[in-house]
């Protein structure tokens, strides 16, 4: 099995981390495309360790870029989704084990094809994760997901009205069918955002890991 590896950031506090924040970044891009979010998320997350790993295989229309699995045509890209999602847990785990946190303590973070692995990774892990934020993302194997959930983590879809890339009409289709799993959604379609991530959407992210992250009293 590949192993992940990528920029990351210790928590600002200086302290020892008391939260997990792991972002995929989208096709043809790297972890250094991610891991400047840390930046805008670590005032409202002073004790939280960030980390972007770099996806598994290079991509041929970008040389310093990576991705989670091939372009190929929409309906076979599931395999590509399905054989990369133990890469991400097994990152997962290991970050976890090397902070002593739980999987509670953990949100999983995605833009665009990082997205679409987050959506598919997070439910189906038996221990549940404390969050997803998945950013212009779709999901593309929603057909087996109420038989294949494992868990239950709080998601938090975002996606701009006007993305040319992946029409926002995928968050949609998306928020419905974890909503059938009994797998709470929030979703936020945001007005004349194209393929990217704004302001709006930082402080939506940013809010909801704050509240999944909130140490219990």
């Amino acid at each position: 099995m590949a192993s992940l590896a990528g920029p990351h950031r210790d928590p600002a506090s200086g302290g020892p981390a008391a939260s997990l924040v792991v972002m995929l970044h989208g096709v043809g891009a790297s972890g250094n495309d991610l891991i400047s979010l840390a930046d805008r998320f670590a005032g409202a997350l002073p004790d939280t360790a960030f980390h972007a790993p770099d996806a598994p295989s290079p991509y041929a229309d970008a040389p310093a870029g990576r991705q989670w699995y091939a372009r190929i045509p929409w309906d076979e890209r599931a395999d590509g989704v399905r054989e990369v999602e133990p890469v991400v847990n097994a990152f997962i785990d290991e970050l976890l084990d090397g902070y002593g946190l739980d999987a509670s303590r953990c949100v999983l973070l995605g833009f665009s094809q990082g997205s679409i692995v987050s959506i598919h990774t997070a439910p189906r892990r038996q221990a549940a994760l404390g969050g997803v934020v998945a950013l212009s993302g779709a999901m593309i194997t929603g057909d087996t997901l109420e038989a294949e959930v494992a868990s239950k983590p709080p998601f938090v879809l975002i996606h701009g009205t006007d993305d040319a890339v992946l029409p926002s009409a995928e968050t949609e289709a998306a928020a419905a069918k974890l909503t059938a799993a009994g797998i709470p959604v929030a979703m936020h379609l945001l007005p004349g955002l194209a393929h990217g991530i704004d302001e709006r959407g930082i402080a939506i992210a940013t809010e909801f890991m704050q509240g999944v992250l909130r140490p219990s009293q």
